[in-house]
């Protein structure tokens, strides 16, 4: 992935979930949502969510997106304009 001309180094699935995001901007997407998405699980398995969170955190760090990829409180999150 680029940013403003720069490779920046993504794992595949931090790939998959950048490009979700972007695809549905401004649409608040559930934990489990992304993981069914991203992942190919569904969310009714035993499956962390917190997986998300952590993935979400990398992003925001490495494009500089913490005042655009929100937390929805008790939905999960949405990427803004």
């Amino acid at each position: 992935a680029r940013l403003n001309g720069n490779i920046i180094d993504t794992t595949p699935l931090e790939f998959d979930l950048l490009v979700l995001f972007i695809r549905r901007k401004n649409i608040a997407l559930s934990r489990e949502t992304i993981l069914e998405t991203v992942w190919g699980i569904s969310a009714d398995l035993e499956i962390e969510t917190r997986t998300v969170d952590n993935h979400v955190q990398r992003l925001r760090k490495k494009f500089d997106l913490g005042n655009q990829l929100k937390t929805v409180f008790k939905v999960g999150y949405r990427l803004e304009e």
